[in-house]
Order: structure tokens, then sequence, then C-alpha cells
């Protein structure tokens, strides 16, 4: 039998598990959804025993598909990042954990900017204070749930979470922890002068590894509820980015993936801890030893598309249903017959609030230029428009930073839409590859499971291994697109300025 390797990656929307073989190919997988909370505007909540149910629950999908427990060798796990599990003394969650999306810590972010210093900041842990992270989510718990917080003893990331659930180990990896603002980035430890400044116990915190690290085996616990062995090895893994880049080979500078997930993320490797002083990219480790990433991110990116979906596509919904088809393939079909430009309607996809370049977890989406004119093809377009907009501007910083990308990867649930890609060519002036496999984070988090169990000697030999078997397809820019998409840019780079204090009121009311 062949050995195989297990992903686990706790999402967003759901828990994705694959399991690959020894020469990277799918051996077989599953996907369980879970429920998102919204309590407030701005607020974004999980149930962490939803994702670990999940998670028993696609593990015993892929061993009912022909998987033997006694093949897989060895467990990577990555997901959603910055996501805040508290657990109390006897291991027991708190209260649900607060997402990467959740925008409710702009007063916490100021108290991080006025104790520790922006600057300082930047020189401790490579980063600003952003509300998605989870340092100011810890704060918000002392400020607002002060009977909860008397009750930590433990703050764990999503996966990590999982991680523990399956060995009983406390353990996180330096890309993971990068977005927690506790990191030392560049030497790639906690940083004790940062957990003193917000009198954050290191005890809290797991003990941190590189990504294709052994951190534990599956316990007697674990193997019950998933039909794991016991002994199983099980890596850190890596943060959802991170993972992803190993699974389509983005392993040195000059690559890039352009990941089309629920949020947007444009990421490059770097082979020094470079830093955007203006705090406009995030510089974290790389789930490759020894390298970094710089990342820029657009908090909703097929979050956008799926919240039109759901808001405006009921017909598209019920024909799927009676077809079978994708609803989301529908849309795309729909927002092909509108020319590019949407007829000057213009979408600004802050339905998350925003990271880059604006950091500000006030804005909000909005539709400019709509006339009698538009239909919802035309509303379709330009989500899928702004969005392209969005990740541009993380383009336009790499290059006034220097960075030269030459090889852009598209990646993510929104990357298998043809037009969405080659709005993103036109847009972007460059040729995009697209990516065969669609797997992402959970191939990576798989991959790195295999160089933890001696498969390969190295995430690159690996990363290298298993993306050599994918085919790419080329997406060129249209030129006549790119002179219409630059006029549309430009105007698009105008507006948030114009009314950045409007959604400010607008939250206040």
């Amino acid at each position: 039998m062949k050995e195989l390797y297990l992903g686990i990656d706790v999402g967003t929307t759901g828990v994705k598990v694959l399991a690959i073989d020894e020469e990277g190919a799918v051996a077989a997988e599953s996907t369980r959804e879970y429920p998102l909370y919204v309590p407030q505007p701005g607020w974004a909540e999980q149930n962490p025993e939803d994702w670990y149910n999940a998670t028993c629950q696609a593990v015993a999908d892929v061993l009912k598909s022909g998987v033997k427990a006694g093949q897989i060798k060895g467990v990577g796990l990555t997901g959603q990042m910055h996501g805040s599990v508290f657990l109390d003394r006897n291991g027991r969650v708190i209260r649900e954990a607060i997402l990467w999306c959740d925008q409710r810590t702009a007063a916490e972010c100021k108290q991080i900017n006025e104790t520790v210093g922006e600057k300082k900041l930047i020189e401790l842990v490579s980063n600003p204070a952003l509300a998605g992270f989870t340092a100011p989510k810890i704060l918000w718990l002392k400020n607002n749930e002060p009977d909860n917080y008397e009750q930590v003893a433990k703050v764990l990331l999503p996966k990590d979470y999982i991680s523990w659930r399956l060995t009983g180990t406390f353990a996180t990896d330096v890309s993971d922890a990068s977005g927690m603002l506790l990191l030392d980035v560049v030497n790639r430890r906690w940083s004790s002068e940062m957990l003193a400044a917000l009198d954050i116990p290191r005890s809290w915190l797991a003990e941190v590894f590189e990504s294709p690290d052994v951190v534990g085996k599956i316990n007697s616990t674990g193997a019950a509820e998933t039909g794991l062995l016991e002994g199983t090895i099980v890596v850190a893994g890596a943060g959802d980015n991170a993972a992803g880049a190993v699974g389509n080979g983005i392993i040195k500078p000059g690559m890039a993936t352009v990941s089309l997930g629920t949020s947007g993320v444009i990421f490059t490797p770097s082979e020094t801890p470079a830093v955007d002083q203006e705090g406009r990219l995030h510089t974290f480790c790389h789930a490759v030893p020894g390298q970094w990433h710089l990342m820029g991110v657009t908090m909703a990116a097929g979050g956008s598309l799926r919240w039109y979906r759901d808001t405006f596509a009921g017909e598209e919904r019920s024909v799927a249903e009676l077809t079978g088809q994708d609803a989301y393939e529908l849309i795309s079909e729909e927002a092909a017959q509108v020319a590019p430009g949407s007829e000057g309607l213009l979408f600004l996809p802050y339905l998350s609030g925003e990271r880059t370049p604006h950091a500000d977890p006030y804005a909000r989406g909005v539709f400019i230029g709509l006339n009698l004119k538009h239909s919802k093809a035309h509303l379709a377009r330009a989500v899928m428009e702004g969005v392209a907009f969005s990740l541009k501007d993380t383009l336009e910083i790499m290059t006034a930073l220097g960075i030269k990308l030459d090889d852009l990867r598209v990646t993510g649930g929104g990357g298998r839409s043809s037009v969405w890609r080659q709005i993103m060519a036109d847009v972007f002036a460059a040729e995009l590859n697209v990516m065969e496999n669609s797997n992402g984070p959970a191939y990576g988090a798989a991959v790195l499971g295999a160089v933890g169990a001696g498969r390969w000697n190295s995430v690159e030999e690996a990363a290298a291994a298993a993306c050599s078997r994918q085919r790419m397809e080329k997406v060129k820019p249209n030129e006549q697109n790119i002179k219409h998409y630059h006029k549309m840019y430009n105007i698009y780079v105008d507006t948030y300025p114009a009314i950045k204090s409007i959604f400010r009121r607008l939250s206040e009311i």
C-alpha cells in the first residue's frame, strides 16, 4: 500500500481534509461546513467545537473512501489565521472564537499604538496593530468581558486548537504566530518586550516551531474520534496563506500567489525579513524554514461575491439546485455579458473593513455610479472588478518597494472563474498562471506532513516535486482592456479618500 499524508485546513466556511500519496497526487478529500456567527455588524465568531466535529467527520469521510488509517504516515494542519480560541485551565473553551475578519477591536488597536508606539511596533513585531490580529482581541476580552478574561489559561489559533485536540500538545508554527502581533518575526520567537507591554503571560501561548517540525502524535482520544491511528505524527503546519504557497510551489522570491478565497491575498517570499515601514503590507515568517514573506490582504474578496450570491442571486441559486450547476458559474456567465468597466459602475469591496492599503476597520462596501441602465449582471461584474482593483493596490505597493514579480499564480475558489481570471489579468496588466490544483492550503499542509514524516528532505524539495505534476493555464491580458481598466483604477484609488470620513460617521449610528 502507498504511504499517504493528510492535510487538514480549518477554513472560515468549513474544514477541508485531503490525503496525498508519495508523489503528491490527491488520493481522497472531503469538506464539511460549519456556521459563521455575526452577533453585531462588524463582528465574526465561530464555535471551536464546530471546527473539531467537522474535522472528525471529514477525516472519517476520507477513511471511508478506501484510504486505510495505516497508510497515513503524517498529518499537517493549516487554517484561517488570527482567530482567538480562549481556553480555561481545564481546557474548556471560554467563549466563541473571534475571527480574522472581526473588526470590533479598533479601540484596542489604538490602545496598543499608544502603549507601544507605532514605530516601535514595526521594530518589535514587523507589523502594525490591525483589528483582525490576535493581540487586540486579547485586550478586547480584558476590556469588555473581564469575567471571561480572568479564566484565560491558553490562547490558541484555530488550527492549533485542532492540533491540541488531536495530540494534547500546545504548539504553533512561526507563519501562523506571525499574525498574532506577539511574535518577533525577524528572530522567529515570541517577543518578550511585546508581551510585557501588553501584560500578556508567556504561559498563555503555545510553543513555537518551524512548519515541518513534528510537534506531537495522535493520542488515544484523537484516534477514537477521527479513526486515525494512535501514534501518527503531526507537524506544526502553517497559516493558510503560507500553506497555500507551499502547495502552489511559491518558495522563492519573484514568485507570488494571487489567492481568491474568502479573503484575497497576494503573497511573495523573501529571503530576508523585509518590512514595509508604513505597515501597508504584512511581513510574516514563511512555512519554509529560514524564509519570510510579504503579503497584502483584501478582507472580502471571494467573500464579496458570496455576499452578492446570497443577497441578489436567488434565481441563480434556484437554477443551480435544479440543474446541478454551480451558482457561481451562472453568475460568472452573466458578468461575462457586461463590458469591462461595468458601464461606469464601481464597487469598493470593504464589506469586512479593509487591510491593504487602508487598514480601516470602519470601511464599508460601496457601489458608486448606479444608474437605470445597470442590471444584476453589472453588479456582479463590478464586484469582481472591485476585488481586482483592491488586489492591484497590493501589487502597486510591492512595485514601489522594488519587488519584481515574474510568476503570478492564481489559486483559491474564485480563481476557478475564467471571467474573474481575465479581469485580474487585464487589471494587473500581467500574465497569470492558473494552478490546476485548487486544493490550496490543505494540499500544502499535507506536503508539510510528508516532510515531517521523512518523505522529502525539505519543504523546498517537497513543493518542487509536488508542483511539478501540475499543469498551469496561462491567462494573457487584453491590451484594450488594460487601457480601460487603468482609467477605472485611477477613479477607484480616488474614491476611498473622498468618502473615508463617512464610514466612521456611519459606524457611530
